[in-house]
């Protein structure tokens, strides 16, 4: 008798690669597929540990689970469970515990783990190759993500990730190059470039290779869609990169950049290596090759020793940068991190206020930035689900385009004219629908 199956998913573009590329090979093994309200026999929670917030989210999608399917098989893998998973393994209801590097085997481990309460989960540190996980398809047809490197060797005062996801690994560019060629071959439009740190693809290879030489190879590849770019760090936006990006009109003028604080001395205490000069002078070369990219950057609020004067110094930093996209984060403290042990820490409400405020600058900045393109025509890919009669697409520099639904069919591209703002972003109607680059 097939089995049932849920998967849920927490965290970044790596997590949700992971997640398809599971439920692949559940479905290869004969288990169906169903929603995670269904109470599945089987549930994996695939968690994210950023934040003390995700932590908390994973602990409640398991008691969940449990409450939706008493009997339910409950595993748990991710970052959370490779960082901590003596604690999940101890919550009422988890089967298994795996490892961010075990996820591969996932099907080995639910054989051969049987008994409740194994833990399967290696030093992850140790590991100086990345194995990709395979992947033909994703359940949404618009967008489909490559991992193209895992782990990071950075090491922010901040951040737990380097403990959960390893050292710095490249996916070599040939199995990169194909793995775009399949999905490009079966029908998906775009496709994400996505990892933990991929401003440093390719370092570690031998011979040595970079983030540009990959996109150079992609663009002599057999791939017929347009290619978007993950979050990549300042100091490895380079000119030649930027230029290459706003000179390509198949790969996304959008770029996600960390800023984190406006403030020098707190960049420093980050472990973050440029300065506010140099993250200006950066997105101002981004404006001036690219105008009309979409530029998202990362904020952290309440980070120690942030006191009211270096929050509205930030504030005011950000006032004056020409960016698109604002994501605010306040500060978490993760035990294990230098961060954590640090004085002057911040409390809760100061971070909730400060975020609100961050947010409406951001807000803001989005609402100026969307507004440009009234009038004017931008392509996108159109997504699944109709609303209202209308269906939501993404355009190349990442904003929401509403659609009328019988203009074009989810996965394809088209070209449309902006006629004003609309919920989340922009109306438009349907010009030439395409389904190649040109």
């Amino acid at each position: 008798m097939m089995s049932t199956v849920s998967i849920v998913t927490l965290g970044c573009k790596t997590n949700q690669f992971e997640s398809a590329a599971m439920s692949e090979q559940l479905c290869q093994a004969g288990y169906q597929q169903v929603a995670f309200e269904d109470g599945a026999e089987l549930v994996i929670v695939n968690t994210c540990t950023v934040t003390a917030a995700t932590d908390a989210q994973s602990r409640k999608l398991i008691r969940r689970a449990r409450r939706l399917n008493s009997q339910a098989r409950i595993v748990v893998t991710g970052c959370y469970a490779q960082i901590n998973p003596e604690q999940l393994n101890q919550l009422p209801g988890v089967s298994l515990v795996i490892g961010n590097q075990e996820k591969g085997q996932l099907i080995e481990s639910l054989v051969e783990n049987k008994e409740p309460g194994q833990i399967r989960v290696s030093a992850i540190r140790e590991s100086r190759q990345v194995d990709p996980l395979k992947l033909t398809g994703f359940e949404q047809r618009s967008r489909a993500f490559v991992l193209i490197q895992n782990g990071c060797d950075a090491f922010c005062s901040y951040c737990i990730i380097p403990y959960a996801r390893g050292r710095s690994r490249s996916v070599l560019s040939a199995d990169v190059v194909r793995q775009i060629e399949k999905l490009s071959t079966n029908g998906y439009p775009e496709v994400v470039l996505t990892g933990i740190h991929i401003g440093q693809y390719g370092l570690d290879l031998n011979p040595k290779k970079d983030l540009l030489s990959l996109l150079k190879e992609i663009e002599g590849s057999q791939f017929s869609g347009r290619l978007r770019l993950g979050s990549i760090e300042p100091t490895e936006l380079t000119t030649e990169l930027i230029q290459y990006v706003s000179e390509s009109k198949w790969i996304c003028h959008h770029f996600h950049i960390p800023l984190q604080s406006g403030r020098d001395d707190i960049l420093q205490r980050m472990n973050r290596h440029y300065t506010t000069d140099d993250f200006s002078e950066l997105i101002n070369k981004l404006v001036a090759f690219c105008p009309d990219a979409a530029i998202g950057l990362d904020v952290i609020t309440g980070f120690p020793g942030e006191n009211e004067n270096h929050f509205e110094e930030t504030c005011q930093f950000l006032e004056k940068l020409p960016f698109s996209h604002l994501h605010v984060f306040p500060f978490s403290k993760r035990e294990g991190t230098p961060a954590a042990r640090m004085p002057d820490q911040v409390s809760g409400a100061v971070m909730k206020n400060r975020s609100t405020l961050l947010r409406e600058i951001g807000q803001r900045k989005y609402q100026h930035y969307i507004k440009r393109f009234i009038g004017s025509s931008l392509d996108l890919v159109v997504e699944g689900g109709v609303v209202d009669g209308l269906r939501k697409g993404l355009s190349q520099n990442y904003l929401p385009i509403w659609i009328p639904d019988e203009s074009a069919q989810p996965g394809q591209s088209c070209s449309a004219h902006i006629e004003g703002v609309f919920k989340d972003g922009l109306m438009g109607s349907v010009g030439d629908i395409a389904n190649s680059r040109e």
